[in-house]
């Protein structure tokens, strides 16, 4: 156990060192660790503290490798958060100091540096040190900080691999999905998001061999990267041959089977991965999104891609044109179903949001059924584990239309991925699914996907 000592000078009382002079790393350290306290303390959304022109002020300035750097560390913190608390926990005689605001999150930092990142033990030790002496009112805190991180380092074994599956994942949610799953496969979905995933592309057809990355070719179609180079640095991805999209969330666009010369709305579109994919079939596309600022990606990425469609700005609610041959609804969720990719998700989402965004999808899914033909098809998705966003949704939205009956999703639709799809032929896919030998190579998105004809 380590002691909660303050230093105090002769008289008694905390003495405040000279501020230090920013050393190499401690800016990209004091931004992570203020992110981490935004995110996992206030609620916000990782995207939006990555946002152009948003970040503390310590990123301010930092060049494009030690802001990835920021956002690797912060992910890391975040996919292991439980077993960090419960590192910080067991090296804290008395928990963490009522007047070190702040030190805990530096403190999470180093030690998922420690734990879970090719950082060197004393490197992480020195700058998390640095870093709360960098502030006059953790300043006093320095040498608890030093022993926990190093108590922390010589004891990783204790601290890295919790035996409770649960461990990094909120109380609320693990509840949730044992009570829809069992024990054993909501185990299995919190133990597949502790593993950092390698990215996914969708690769256009005829693209030249020679010009796509090296990766594992998946039975959905999708091509799974065995690198880890930035994005923009892969062949192909100047030429528009491919775009990165989880092998799940490319299913959707797929299942909707549009033909060129239809008529297609992608309602709720932005960033268009699901566009592009629509837009290759060669149907006349209709891209709809509340969002004018994640259009303007949208039309990037479309532009790059050399692919063209209709790009709108618009509420989904509110939408007025002529019916269209297929629609594709991917709703706005809980994205519960993303927290591999994304696990700030488990930390910014609460139980009541899966209730009011199940509102706001139902009216989308009626307001769909409108704008389809008779004959139409209307494929419905969400990135959220949770059943009222998913399977309850569609069999509510049967009860109310009684002129929309489900199109059953095929297995060889979908790679043959059978232990994916329910009774009536809905996709479910879950973090688990799809193992590949590695952790890094195995797993999915968790998706829910329906299929409907208008009759």
């Amino acid at each position: 156990m380590v002691k909660q000592e303050v230093p105090r000078g002769p008289s008694g009382f905390a003495r405040r060192p000279p501020a230090p002079e920013m050393a190499p790393g401690l800016a990209v350290r004091l931004s992570a660790a203020a992110i981490l306290a935004e995110v996992a303390g206030n609620g916000l959304s990782l995207d939006e503290r990555f946002a152009p022109g948003a970040g503390p002020e310590a990123m301010t300035g930092l060049d494009p490798r030690d802001r990835a750097l920021v956002r690797s560390i912060v992910l890391a913190a975040l996919r292991h958060l439980g077993a960090l608390r419960l590192a910080l926990a067991a090296t804290l005689e008395k928990g963490m100091p009522k007047k070190g605001q702040g030190i805990e999150w530096t403190l999470l930092i180093g030690a998922a540096q420690i734990l879970y990142m090719d950082v060197p033990d004393h490197a992480a030790v020195d700058l998390g040190v640095r870093a709360v002496r960098h502030q006059a009112r953790t300043a006093p805190f320095a040498g608890l900080v030093n022993a926990v991180l190093r108590n922390i380092a010589r004891r990783r074994a204790d601290f890295e691999t919790p035996t409770d599956p649960f461990a990094d994942t909120p109380h609320w949610l693990a509840t949730r999905w044992r009570k829809t799953y069992g024990d054993e496969v909501a185990a299995q979905i919190t133990l597949a998001h502790r593993a950092e995933p390698t990215l996914d592309l969708t690769v256009k057809a005829g693209a030249d061999p020679a010009l796509v990355p090296e990766g594992l070719l998946l039975p959905t179609g999708s091509l799974r990267l065995t690198s880890q180079a930035p994005v923009e640095e892969l062949p192909g991805y100047a030429e528009g041959l491919w775009w990165v999209q989880d092998a799940a969330a490319a299913l959707p666009a797929r299942l909707l089977n549009a033909r060129p010369g239809e008529r297609v709305a992608d309602l709720c579109a932005a960033p268009g991965g699901k566009t592009a994919q629509l837009a290759l079939t060669g149907a006349q596309v209709t891209a709809l999104d509340r969002s004018a600022e994640r259009l303007k990606r949208l039309a990037l990425n479309l532009e790059r891609l050399g692919l063209t469609a209709e790009i709108r700005v618009g509420d989904a609610l509110a939408f007025e044109a002529a019916p269209f041959d297929a629609i594709l609804l991917d709703a706005p969720c809980s994205a519960t179903g993303t927290i591999r990719r994304h696990p700030d998700v488990a930390w910014t989402k609460k139980a009541g949001d899966i209730t009011s965004l199940a509102g706001v999808q139902a009216k989308m899914l009626d307001r769909a059924a409108t704008l389809l033909v008779r004959g139409g098809r209307l494929v419905y998705c969400t990135c959220s584990l949770e059943p009222e966003e998913g399977e309850m949704q569609i069999a509510a939205l049967l009860r109310r239309n009684p002129d929309l009956v489900r199109a059953p999703i095929r297995p060889e639709e979908i790679g043959g991925l059978t232990q994916c799809l329910n009774a009536d032929g809905e996709l479910r896919t879950l973090p688990g699914h799809l193992q590949n030998g590695s952790s890094r190579l195995s797993g999915l998105d968790g998706f829910f996907v329906a299929r409907l004809v208008r009759l």
